[in-house]
């Protein structure tokens, strides 16, 4: 009886048996099938958003300038726009005109010989340092009145008013309160300095019209002519005075 029981429980027990491996081996297919479910209904929900926004960066129309806008730009900035309140550079003394880059850079020979010829031979020299003083003094009434003749003519853009004729009327009165100075080169050297650097500043700011390369090559000019002011104001200092008389004696 016992034996059968055994036998019976066993062969009984092989479809339970049966059916857990069956069981087991089934539920991996469940999960994988419904993981399967779940990706694709992401990717189905995620899929035209991503469609979308590549549809829309592929809609998007670049930012187009013309080329010869800028151009035209460029140029009117360097050549023409100099007419304007903007800025200037440097570059615009390539479209000065000849005689006015050569004659204004000539100009400055005077300025640089006094330095050159004191510092040549460790002397500071009055009558020479006098000079160029004069010269400096005449420079700056040249620019008083090339301001004043600037707002003269008709359909000028700087008005002949008070603030423009006023403003060409003050280099003149500095050249000559420099010239008075001629006992004492520092202070009259001081005036030109003063005279130069005022006259740049209304050419650049205050009055309007100048074209860039005048503005550019004012901006050279005042500077080296400054330069060799301070360079003669330098070696009176430390170079022993000589006069030109004595040595002819």
């Amino acid at each position: 009886m016992i034996g059968f029981a055994l036998r019976r429980g066993i062969i009984s027990g092989l479809p339970v048996w049966r059916c857990l491996q069956q069981h087991t081996t089934r539920t991996p297919n469940y999960t994988t099938h419904a993981q399967l479910l779940f990706h694709s209904q992401v990717s189905s929900v995620l899929m035209p958003s991503r469609l979308t926004s590549s549809k829309r960066l592929l809609s998007i129309k670049p930012i187009s300038c013309p080329v010869s806008r800028l151009c035209h730009r460029d140029s009117q900035g360097i050549s023409e726009r100099g007419d304007t309140k903007d800025g200037f550079s440097l570059r615009a003394l390539t479209q000065a005109p000849k005689p006015a880059l050569y004659l204004g850079f000539s100009g400055l020979i005077p300025f640089l010989s006094a330095p050159l010829l004191m510092a040549a031979t460790q002397s500071f020299y009055p009558e020479v340092a006098y000079a160029q003083l004069v010269y400096g003094a005449s420079i700056v009434s040249f620019l008083g009145g090339a301001r004043w003749g600037f707002a003269i003519p008709d359909g000028s853009p700087a008005r002949p008013d008070w603030m423009n004729l006023g403003n060409s009327v003050v280099p003149s009165l500095l050249a000559w309160l420099a010239l008075l100075c001629k006992d004492n080169f520092t202070e009259g050297a001081m005036v030109v300095i003063m005279g130069l650097g005022l006259s740049l500043h209304y050419d650049l700011t205050l009055l309007p019209g100048y074209p860039a390369w005048f503005k550019a090559m004012r901006t050279v000019l005042t500077l080296v002519a400054t330069f060799s002011l301070v360079a003669t104001l330098t070696l009176k200092k430390f170079c022993a005075e000589k006069k030109i008389k004595e040595l002819q004696n």
